[in-house]
């Protein structure tokens, strides 16, 4: 298990211990970008005639293959991590959406779940690597 350490601020001779402010941003961020591409991926699968559909429902399409890309890029710097998981989000979009055309199955509701369900595979892909992994090498271990 990982320790989390907050860093401590002394003012006039007393210590505060507190979270980094840049995490507190951060965390901020990931939670309203979660919130927005959830409404989009709600607004898209549910056909509403919101006027903020079609941007949440981008937001949706770019973030969530993104998302997986990026958690498995853990070794790149992150402003390469960012541009490499963008652009292969664009590439997983095109490869569903052409799939559809060619097998003549083509929605709006099932372009959104397929999307969905890559991008959590992709997501869910890295770490069930890392446990196999780590099974196996217990396994070498005790024989």
């Amino acid at each position: 298990m990982q320790t989390i350490r907050a860093k401590t601020a002394v003012t006039n001779g007393s210590e505060r211990a507190g979270p980094e402010p840049s995490r507190d941003l951060s965390a901020l961020l990931t939670g309203g970008a979660t919130a927005v591409a959830a409404t989009g991926a709600v607004l898209a699968a549910t056909g509403t005639g919101s006027p903020l559909r079609a941007s949440c429902a981008l937001f949706f399409l770019l973030a969530a293959p993104a998302a997986g890309i990026a958690a498995a890029l853990r070794g790149l710097d992150p402003f390469a991590r960012v541009i490499v998981a963008l652009a292969s989000a664009v590439v997983v979009d095109m490869l569903v959406a052409q799939s559809m055309l060619a097998l003549h199955h083509w929605s709006l509701r099932g372009g959104v779940l397929a999307v969905a369900l890559l991008g959590a595979l992709l997501l869910l892909l890295p770490v069930l690597a890392r446990r196999g992994r780590g099974r196996t090498a217990r396994r070498t271990r005790s024989s």
